[in-house]
């Protein structure tokens, strides 16, 4: 049977067309390079003290990892290899940490705090705290697409490693 060539050529061309129009969307990371997506800042800020004496750790690393909220939302786990976002806290044991996402007003983030300095000042145990921004303070106006920087403020206490 011979199938007439620009037959096929306009099917071609049909389905090219098509599949433009629908377009083409990666698995990757739903990030925010859509112009006009929604989007607000989320900082949380504190400090992290020695739950014994109250004295403050330097060198703990506190973060979260924003492809949680992504995973929430669509219902996706998030890979075990996303990098994390963190920061490292100062000789007063402060830190402030921001990320930029999609708004999450009513929702918890995770946030993990660490020991990476091994024994310098001391052994403290891993936590992760849920940050509920339910009910943040407003830092910055929302305008446009952008809604604001939510802010809570925190402070860990650590258990700290006893010898056996």
């Amino acid at each position: 049977m011979k199938i007439n060539r620009s037959f096929i050529k306009g099917t071609n061309w049909a389905l090219a067309g098509l599949i433009s129009m629908l377009g083409f969307s990666g698995c990757e990371k739903n990030g925010l390079d859509e112009y006009g997506t929604p989007n607000a800042d989320y900082t949380v800020k504190g400090s992290v003290v020695n739950k014994e004496d109250g004295k403050p750790i330097e060198g703990i690393r506190v973060g979260y990892n924003p492809e949680t909220v992504y995973g929430a939302m669509y219902g996706v786990m998030p890979t075990p290899y996303s990098p994390k976002d963190y920061v490292t806290t100062n000789a007063k044991g402060e830190f402030t940490i921001t990320e930029n996402t999609f708004p999450v007003s009513d929702q918890t983030m995770p946030v993990y705090v660490e020991d990476i300095d091994g024994e310098k000042n001391g052994l403290f145990q891993s936590d992760t705290l849920q940050v509920d921004f339910s009910n943040a303070n407003q830092t910055k106006k929302a305008k446009s697409w952008y809604a604001g920087e939510f802010t809570v403020t925190v402070n860990v206490e650590l258990n700290e490693f006893k010898d056996q």
